[in-house]
């Protein structure tokens, strides 16, 4: 049995995506590992360079963007997930492409998750390039209330309040491990017997949401879900959503109606789902006309 299938989304990201892989073999030292890169329609010639610099990785090109959970179902179902017919690796792991993984990683990690077998998913502390810290990558739920906070802007005026600051738990140091709701989707390592009993990604969700989404399905089994700040992943971030920044921003609003969708909104007040939906509106309206006004090259991803 592998310890680890890497599956990797790329999206027109090709000198990135190189950086990723060549980062990999050291990340893994001591592991068995399979890498899988599923291209979503690149016109940069990403799938050409990873079958020829990088023969021991496998490409898949299902010869459409279908989206992110889309392409990181193809590359689950290849290493034996879902209805996969190979037998699944004990742990699986959703990579972005335009991350770098330190030495030892990987091995970190898998070495965390094997000592805690009650975790199903765990994340890293991911860093920007200026060295600043990336606060998508530990999240409540955005439940009606903690999106209240978000939609009103109470959560960045009192980042550090308990009550307020919950989206990206603010409140919490950065080098602090953590039961959290939700880890991101650039670095996703799940337990394999957790992805199995959850299922595979909600292809529903375009770009975006689809993590919090499998993370929610992980955590209603029972399993923690765990920010280990042990190890530290550089991502660069917005590398591929910022070649097509309205879709990404449309991507982003879409998927926070589809996750208010499938998990509150019947057990939500009218009143309440009235309000999530105007917010939702109200913001996208915004950051799309933020979007026309912003020369190409300041464009800006949607997301935290």
């Amino acid at each position: 049995m592998l310890d680890l299938g890497i599956v990797i989304v790329n999206y027109n990201t090709r000198d990135l995506l190189r950086d990723c892989l060549q980062s990999l073999p050291d990340a893994c030292r001591g592991l068995t590992c399979r890498t899988i890169v599923v291209d979503n329609n690149s016109s940069d010639g990403s799938a050409e360079m990873v079958r020829g610099a990088f023969p021991g990785v496998t490409v898949r090109e299902p010869g459409r963007n279908g989206g992110y959970a889309f392409a990181n179902n193809i590359g689950l179902r290849e290493v034996g997930f879902g209805d996969g017919v190979a037998a699944p690796p004990r742990y699986a792991l959703l990579l972005n492409p335009d991350t770098v993984v330190p030495p030892d990683g990987l091995t970190r990690m898998v070495a965390f998750m094997d000592a805690n077998p009650n975790v199903g998913v765990v994340g890293p502390k991911l860093v920007r390039q200026d060295g600043a810290f990336d606060r998508a990558c530990r999240r409540s739920f955005p439940t009606p209330e903690v999106s209240f906070y978000r939609l009103t802007g109470l959560s960045r005026l009192f980042p550090r309040s308990r009550r307020f600051g919950r989206y990206n738990l603010s409140y919490l140091s950065v080098d602090e491990q953590a039961d959290v709701d939700a880890v991101v989707g650039a670095f996703m390592l799940m337990r394999g017997e957790a992805l199995q009993a959850a299922g595979l990604l909600d292809e529903t969700f375009f770009m975006y949401g689809e993590d919090l989404d499998l993370c929610y399905r992980i955590k209603a089994l029972g399993w923690r879900v765990v920010y280990h700040p042990g190890v530290v992943v550089l991502h660069v971030k917005g590398a591929s959503s910022r070649q097509a920044s309205r879709r990404a921003i449309n991507a982003f609003y879409d998927a926070m109606r589809i996750f208010h969708d499938k998990h509150y909104r019947a057990q939500s007040a009218f009143l309440v789902n009235w309000m999530v939906d105007l917010g939702i509106g109200l913001m996208r309206a915004v950051a799309l006309a933020g979007d026309r006004l912003r020369p190409h090259g300041r464009k800006r991803v949607a997301s935290a």
